[in-house]
């Protein structure tokens, strides 16, 4: 078995814990198509969704498609995304909102033609789909406080960079870094919270207004794996040090940890997260009583553990 095969084994494997006999789904097994529509693909979290998406589906023998629209701030399209699926009449559907309210609509369709709806990395802001798979953004972004508030000695101004304020994800990384900031660390102030649609040069020209506007800040928490990202160069650039605390892996930002230049990151389980999207699918087509929420688990790393085999097999490219 080579590296690769080897690490998405484990990252499959991580808090997963497999039902024994799942495999063995209805005899009509070949012919169950179940679409999952991402929020995007621009960002290599999707491509590692997808991995573990499209193992489960080679496990489970059913036919899966994925797909998102090209960046992050495409709604709109996400939205069609998601009504051709479900034209295709599929026996369920992956989806993880862009806007938690805005898909409604469709949403209902589905249940009403009892298509189970199985909700992947961001949740909607009803009780139609039969599950959650995702990570507690709420607990990570908290625990991405700590670790800022440890790197700056708990006191001085620190901002954040979040995605979105629309999705489950972005209101909950948003939510569970200033809720333990809040809570815990009196003396640490909160500048500002911008929002950079999760695209690169957005975030790259909100962290360089931030830096201008607050030449005292000691740390940055950038929310996905585009907006830490963006973030890089500018402290660098304007001769400021920084403490940039990210969120998810890629090339990027794991060379940006292991050189120092990022402080560290929030890693979730993409692979897993793919993974348990399609099994919780197929569980929900055989009558299988789910939980509301699937927790996919999240690792803090740095460079002085992002080689532990355990955080390693999470860490994608």
């Amino acid at each position: 078995m080579n590296l690769k095969k080897k690490m998405l084994s484990i990252a499959i494997g991580l808090g997963l814990g497999m039902s024994v006999g799942l495999a063995g789904t209805a005899s009509a097994a070949d012919e169950i198509y179940i679409p999952l529509i991402s929020k995007g693909f621009q960002h290599q979290f999707w491509q590692a969704v997808k991995s573990g998406a499209d193992q489960a589906a080679k496990d489970l023998k059913v036919k899966v498609t994925f797909e998102g629209p090209e960046t992050e701030a495409m709604v709109d399209k996400q939205i069609d995304m998601l009504s051709a699926a479900l034209a295709k009449k599929p026996a369920a559907i992956g989806f993880a909102a862009l806007d938690s309210k805005a898909a409604t609509p469709l949403l209902k369709k589905a249940q009403a033609a009892n298509i189970p709806v199985i909700a992947f990395d961001s949740g909607v802001d009803n009780d139609i789909p039969v599950t959650t798979a995702t990570t507690d953004n709420l607990a990570a972004a908290g625990l991405a406080a700590d670790k800022m508030a440890e790197l700056i000695g708990k006191s001085g101004e620190v901002a954040l960079v979040v995605h979105d304020q629309t999705g489950r994800t972005g209101i909950d990384r948003r939510d569970g870094f200033l809720n333990r900031i809040k809570s815990t660390y009196p003396d640490i102030k909160v500048v500002s919270v911008q929002y950079g649609g999760g695209d690169q040069l957005k975030s790259t020209e909100i962290t360089k207004a931030i830096l201008q506007a607050n030449p005292n800040i000691k740390g940055i928490f950038g929310a996905n794996e585009g907006s830490p990202s963006a973030s890089l160069m500018v402290p660098r650039e304007m001769k400021r040090k920084i403490v940039i605390i990210g969120y998810d892996s890629g090339k990027q930002q794991k060379a940006a940890v292991a050189s120092g230049l990022m402080a560290g990151a929030i890693t979730q389980n993409p692979v897993g997260m793919g993974y348990k999207t399609v099994e919780a699918a197929v569980k929900a087509l055989k009558g299988e009583k789910l939980p509301k929420i699937i927790d996919t688990g999240f690792y803090y790393y740095d460079k002085s553990n992002m080689n532990d085999p355990k955080i390693a097999a999470v860490l994608y490219d």
